[in-house]
């Protein structure tokens, strides 16, 4: 589980430094930019396997294909929900509707530990219900605030979810799963990145222009093979709770992009840190309990010797 959290915390910093990232692309609009990231991410996102070891899954999901060719459906389906998750990410902050898109991750975690409850029958402990309780709370100002929810936060709230239940229910909730997602939405960033031909030479010939699209690729397939992994390795709903601290992160990068939260705004801002606080006091407190339990092991051991 531990190795679940650190890839969970990994992702939502990268995530955090894609977000102020995208203000170096401003030679492509939204499309070409996500374009570009599918295309710049598959090869860095292969090479992350290989070095994780998953590299492995990517022909046992093309077994399961040709004995199964129905999974190809399923596949396309997660497919186009992750490419919508990735466009609309970039999206946001290049249109200025980044704080509407880091309110989806903010109202993501309750959905997932709803699906969570659910569709797999997980238990909340004390901690992890008193932060959905003040998580709740934060969503639910926001709501009141703007008297309904941007679509921009239905997209990423529902769509996230339901994509994350969907890869569990084809059982491809793993890094092979997520590399086939990106390669069927190839043809379509292709295209993307096509509206705008002469870009390809300036790629070729321009080692800065190159080096931020390489960057890209490099970002983004740290940040979403470690949330990948993370979502595999942590129960639902602990995956959930953590997935606090990204939009927290996203919500500074957007203010120090520009965007603003007004002052009636920071009563949910301040919930959902509480929130995250809450949870950084459990793993604080289990720590401390496996090391208590380690000396007393320890301690046992020693007595036995003697």
């Amino acid at each position: 589980m531990f190795k679940g959290i650190v890839l969970s915390v990994l992702a939502s910093v990268t995530f955090g430094v894609l977000y102020f990232y995208t203000q170096l692309l401003g030679m492509f609009d939204s499309e070409q930019t996500f374009g570009w990231r599918i295309l710049a991410t598959l090869p860095f996102l292969t090479a992350f396997m290989y070095f994780t070891g998953e590299i492995g899954n990517i022909a046992v999901i093309y077994r399961r294909i040709c004995k199964k060719p129905i999974l190809l459906l399923g596949l396309l389906l997660t497919s186009a929900l992750s490419s919508l998750q990735l466009w609309l990410f970039l999206w946001g902050p290049i249109h200025g509707r980044g704080l509407q898109v880091s309110l989806g991750y903010f109202l993501l975690p309750m959905v997932l530990v709803l699906f969570g409850c659910v569709f797999f029958k997980e238990k909340l402990s004390k901690f992890q219900l008193l932060s959905v309780i003040l998580a709740a709370f934060g969503v639910a100002l926001a709501i009141w605030r703007q008297s309904g929810i941007a679509w921009e936060t239905i997209v990423v709230a529902v769509g996230y979810a339901l994509y994350f239940l969907l890869r569990k229910k084809l059982a491809t909730d793993h890094l092979g799963g997520f590399w086939w997602d990106l390669l069927l939405c190839l043809p379509v960033a292709i295209y993307f990145i096509d509206t705008q031909p002469q870009v390809w030479v300036q790629i070729l010939f321009d080692p800065i222009t190159l080096l931020i699209v390489l960057g890209l690729g490099l970002l983004s397939s740290i940040g979403l093979g470690s949330y990948i992994l993370a979502s595999r390795y942590l129960p639902l709903i602990l995956f959930g709770l953590l997935s606090y601290l990204e939009p927290v992160l996203l919500a500074l990068v957007s203010m120090l992009l520009g965007e603003s939260i007004e002052a009636s705004e920071w009563w949910t801002y301040i919930a959902i840190w509480a929130a995250v606080l809450v949870l950084v006091l459990e793993g604080s407190w289990h720590i401390y309990q496996q090391r208590k339990q380690a000396q007393r092991l320890k301690k046992r051991i020693q007595n036995i010797d003697q």
